[in-house]
């Protein structure tokens, strides 16, 4: 075979595109004979895109719907459900409670507790908590529904822990327009914690109930709850503190700024009664008070309240103080009152023993008052203790006749013995020597009592203290030219007495009495109290010589105050016995009985001063229910300060001489 290509096969062109929906026909290469026409093939159809428009359609009509659903439930929510949650927001939100800071203690000279502060707590209430829902927000809202009677549930279980009337409780409940009130103060941690308990239990319950604790609005505020763990000792001087918080009398009125601090604040967020600890707190911290010390002896204090107590009931007085000083600084170691009271429990005090009546009491001291008019004689050198004074039974001065406590026969006394018998004439023939006319008498005499401190304040700045009365001497009547030089025409306290005594007893210097010995501040540091102020009155020689003749009441046997003797000690001291103003009435009623003194008389350490109001069972006069009071006080503050005596012979001036 010869290479030759194959004969080539002609293949039908594939068929053109219908024309107008035709097919078109088929070319073949060579005519022949007709075969049937095949049927007609349909060719496939071309795809086409279809248009975006009705897809963004769709689109906008589902935002068009998911807003309009927005927009219907911030309507709901703003317009329609508004009281419902704002109900609810009222369960979730900050809330702010003040931080009472701890008030400072009270402590005697040897920081001993006299009053103190230990944890209480304020139970407190939010009343939106305790107000059912409308009915709006009981249907749109989830959470746990408040009954209507919800105050009334909450105080039947809340009324007995505290001790409350429960419909007082409920009406504090109710209180519309707030979301605080104040249940009970100063509630003890035992009854916070039962509180705390009934509220965990209720609300478990509610939990599984899906119900809401009616006492879920309770709450506690810390706080702290005044302590006077002596009862009634000192009280007059501690005074108490009120249902606010703040000193209702004595030092914890007088120094409430410094013992009360600065209270602090806290914000947090709360939700159905509970802290919600995730979401922080703004806390500022409360600065507690300052400590005070107070220049009183606490033994000594006790020893002073038990002898006037018990004196008091024993004589069926109205009252009766005492007072102990130490007379080289001027501190006071004691000042007790009887009746008195205890901070404590006030509702069980009687309202007129509340206070301290030592320093609150005007009256006329009587005979004790002899010694400023000595003390002035001497200083002016219108007389000595030897002088002789002629002392009749009755003297006629002005519009009045006077005498003694005693009728006698004419007395030859010297000037000592004049204040050794405590005679009220003598006395009035004395100071009329202190001027060459009675005016001027007045005047020499009423400068000594100014010095001596009468008729001014102490120096205490104690609350309710009086400063006395004391009339100008251009002014004193005529009957007071002759009574005042006694003790009668004007009136002290009892601390201005005692304070006569121990400016004598200082070597004739007045030291302002002082109660406070220092503070001590929340950093610790102790500040001392500023130094009291002092004044002369009279001469060192004087004050010797007036102690002497003290020492005469005491020691001799024509004296008015042998039952103030102590053994192996030598003591100064003088008796009172004065007509007592009647407070109800203004008129003289009773009398003021008293004495005063300081010991060991030759190097002076302690002032004692004893005064018992209207006494009305057995005797009045001053050397015989109040001498022994001063024994027993002076006795006792001598050991507990371990004074020794002196071993010095006392002086023993002369009380009487021979015509």
């Amino acid at each position: 075979m010869t290479d030759r290509e194959p004969p080539r096969r002609r293949v039908p062109a594939p068929a053109r595109p219908a024309r107008n929906g035709r097919p078109a026909a088929s070319r073949r290469p060579n005519p022949g004979p007709r075969r049937p026409r095949p049927a007609p093939v349909k060719a496939p159809a071309a795809l086409r895109l279809g248009s975006p428009r009705p897809r963004l359609r769709m689109v906008s009509l589902g935002l068009t719907l998911v807003l309009i659903a927005f927009v219907v439930r911030l309507l709901q929510v703003q317009a329609v459900d508004a009281s419902a949650y704002a109900a609810k927001a009222e369960q979730h939100r900050y809330v702010e409670h003040v931080l009472a800071a701890e008030r400072g203690g009270i402590t005697d000279r040897s920081g001993v507790a006299l009053a103190t502060s230990v944890d209480a707590y304020d139970i407190t209430a939010d009343p939106t908590m305790f107000r059912p829902a409308d009915t709006a927000a009981v249907k749109s809202s989830s959470a746990p529904v408040v009954p209507r009677d919800a105050p009334e549930q909450a105080a039947a279980l809340l009324a007995p822990i505290l001790g409350m009337d429960a419909d007082v409780v409920a009406k504090k409940l109710r209180t519309p327009r707030t979301r605080y009130v104040l249940l009970a103060r100063r509630q003890t941690p035992q009854v916070w914690k039962q509180i705390k308990d009934l509220k965990s239990t209720l609300s478990e319950k509610a939990d599984r109930e899906k119900s809401a604790s009616v006492i879920a609005g309770v709450f506690a505020d810390p706080s702290s709850k005044r302590v006077y763990p002596n009862g009634d000792l000192a009280a007059g001087i501690l005074g108490w503190v009120n249902a606010d918080g703040k000193g209702g009398g004595g030092i914890e009125q007088q120094l409430n700024k410094d013992l009360a601090g600065k209270p602090g604040k806290i914000k947090y967020a709360q939700s159905g009664g509970r802290q919600v600890p995730t979401a922080g707190s703004n806390e500022q911290p409360a600065v507690p008070g300052s400590e005070i010390e107070l220049t009183i002896d606490r033994d000594i204090q006790w020893a002073a309240q038990k002898a006037i107590t018990d004196q008091v009931k024993k004589s069926g007085a109205d009252r009766g103080y005492v007072m102990v000083q130490d007379t080289r600084t001027g501190e006071v170691l004691a000042m007790a009152n009887a009746p008195g009271f205890d901070p404590n429990d006030l509702s069980q005090a009687n309202s007129t023993a509340m206070g301290n009546a030592a320093l609150q009491d005007a009256y006329e001291p009587g005979s004790t008052a002899k010694v400023m008019s000595m003390a002035a004689v001497l200083e002016e050198n219108a007389a000595t203790p030897d002088t002789h004074v002629t002392v009749p039974n009755r003297l006629h001065r002005g519009d009045r006749l006077f005498q003694d406590d005693i009728d006698h026969a004419t007395w030859h006394l010297t000037l000592n013995g004049v204040l050794a018998k405590s005679s009220n004439i003598g006395t009035i023939l004395a100071a009329g020597q202190l001027g060459k006319t009675q005016p001027q008498a007045n005047q020499v005499l009423s400068s000594y009592l100014r010095k001596f401190g009468i008729g001014r304040p102490t120096g205490l700045g104690f609350p309710g203290e009086t400063p006395g009365i004391l009339a100008p001497a251009d002014k004193w009547s005529t009957s007071q030219q002759y009574t005042i030089p006694f003790g009668q025409g004007f009136s002290i306290n009892a601390m201005q007495a005692a304070s006569v005594y121990s400016t004598i007893a200082n070597g004739g210097v007045r030291v302002e009495p002082t109660l406070v010995r220092g503070t001590k501040g929340p950093d610790g540091r102790f500040t001392p109290a500023p130094r009291p102020e002092e004044n002369r009155v009279v001469s060192a020689k004087t004050a010797k010589k007036v102690a002497q003749m003290l020492e005469s009441v005491v020691d001799d046997e024509e004296g008015t105050g042998a039952k103030a003797r102590i053994p192996g000690y030598r003591v100064a001291g003088k008796t009172g016995t004065a007509n007592r103003v009647d407070p109800a009435t203004g008129r003289y009623k009773g009398y003021t009985s008293s004495f005063a003194g300081f010991a060991p008389a030759d190097k002076p350490r302690v002032t004692v001063y004893c005064a018992i109001q209207n006494a009305t069972k057995g005797s009045y006069f001053g050397g015989q229910i109040c001498g022994p009071i001063y024994k027993q006080v002076m006795e006792f503050a001598l050991k507990t300060l371990q004074v020794p005596p002196t071993g010095a012979a006392p002086a023993r001036l002369p009380v009487s001489y021979q015509p």
